[in-house]
């Protein structure tokens, strides 16, 4: 018997099916067991030859096709997980409502395995009330749906339903399955991220910054998003592709981020500031490039505090039972400041790290303590930020308060 995690690669009728060859290919490349189970609309764009090329197995839309397997039942029975991509609205409809007209919907009827959804449709087909239903049933009873990027879409149409990047799509199966089987821990909530570092503009070309990459937000933003939240990831100049299933807001500045960050912690059930934000900004803008002038120093730059965005939100709480977590970069005396700094700012919990020459900043990996405002304290070996993020997350769960 094979070892490798079976995957059953779900594709239904859109322009965006072509895309999904991409996801196939990484998914074969990097060892899984991959099973393409098309709708006869999906073979209109990219046909039978091509998904059994790619995967190396055999291809098949009906029901009827090897009948001695059972193929409707035994596909989706032997499955680690099924991923739908691209979901179509007609097939959000017929698996929110439980139909079983060919060998996909079937196979999602079968499966009690992890179900991800990966939408692409017109934004007016995406925001109908009718799309929204199904979605919000699917993600009741248990199934991922990630949401639909922003750009560019079938002809001159652009907006939100366009297909995610296939390898954030990739990503996004991969923390699931190694999460394992079972209902996802954060599904319901809505969580908000927010990730590198924030610019504090001089003149047109200059500007106070700092040395965050967003990468360990970006981590905390994915884990979340494969762990069943809706995810609003608040980007300061990272840089960094959308993670498949967040919703991206750019800023650029603090002010900025504090705006963002207000409006979308309102009905957030945690808030997590992993954004490196400038404590200061110049008083004044010059409008023109501030220029070099021989035989003279130059000018002082007066600074003007930045608000501190944490510190408001943990204050804030606009809504009740709300888990407020912050980061502490230090470089010495890590836990003391640390500590000291989980009571200024008031929040729950603070992720406290040392920073330095070749250290964090950049990299791909982390290590941390996760100090809590009860007093816990708990250490995290170096290692993937990823799984930071998820030692973040269990703690940020296990604080939340219990869903009706």
């Amino acid at each position: 018997m094979s070892s490798k995690p079976n995957v059953v690669l779900g594709v239904s009728g859109g322009i965006a099916a072509y895309k999904a060859c991409e996801l196939l290919r990484r998914l074969t490349e990097s060892g899984h067991d991959v099973r393409v189970v098309p709708t006869d609309s999906a073979l209109h764009f990219v046909g039978a030859a091509t998904w059994s090329a790619l995967s190396g197995n055999p291809v098949s839309t009906e029901v009827w096709d090897s009948v001695h397997e059972v193929p409707h039942v035994r596909i989706g029975q032997h499955a680690d997980v099924v991923v739908v991509a691209p979901a179509t609205a007609d097939m959000l409809a017929k698996a929110a409502h439980g139909l079983a007209d060919d060998l996909l919907t079937n196979t999602l009827l079968t499966a009690r395995c992890p179900v991800i959804f990966a939408p692409a449709m017109h934004t007016e087909m995406w925001e109908h009330p009718a799309t929204q239903e199904n979605v919000a049933t699917l993600r009741r009873r248990g199934a991922l749906v990630i949401e639909p990027a922003v750009g560019r879409l079938t002809g001159v149409d652009t907006g939100k339903g366009r297909f995610p990047d296939p390898v954030e799509i990739f990503e996004y199966v991969r923390r699931v399955l190694a999460r394992g089987a079972g209902t996802p821990d954060l599904t319901g909530r809505h969580v908000v991220v927010s990730a590198g570092g924030t610019r504090e503009p001089l003149d047109p070309v200059r500007f106070l910054g700092n040395r965050s990459s967003g990468k360990q937000g970006y981590a905390l933003a994915r884990t979340a998003a494969a762990r069943g939240a809706r995810v609003t990831l608040l980007s300061a100049n990272a840089g960094l592709p959308d993670p498949a299933g967040v919703d991206v807001v750019h800023v650029g500045t603090a002010v900025q981020l504090r705006e963002a960050a207000l409006k979308a912690a309102g009905d957030a059930d945690a808030v997590v500031m992993a954004a490196a934000v400038a404590d200061f900004r110049p008083e004044t803008y010059a409008t023109g490039k501030i220029k070099k002038k021989d035989g003279e120093e130059p000018a002082p730059i007066a600074l003007v505090r930045n608000p501190d965005i944490l510190a408001e939100i943990s204050a804030g709480r606009p809504r009740p039972g709300q888990v407020v977590v912050g980061f502490a970069a230090e470089t010495d005396d890590v836990l003391a400041n640390g500590r000291a700094k989980l009571a200024r700012k008031g929040c729950d919990l603070l992720v406290v790290n040392e920073v330095g020459e070749r250290k964090t900043f950049g990299a791909e990996e982390n290590e941390a303590v996760i100090l809590g405002s009860d007093g816990t304290e708990n250490p995290v070996p170096y290692g993937p930020k990823e799984a930071l993020a998820d030692r973040i997350w269990d703690a940020v769960v296990s604080r939340l308060p219990h869903q009706e």
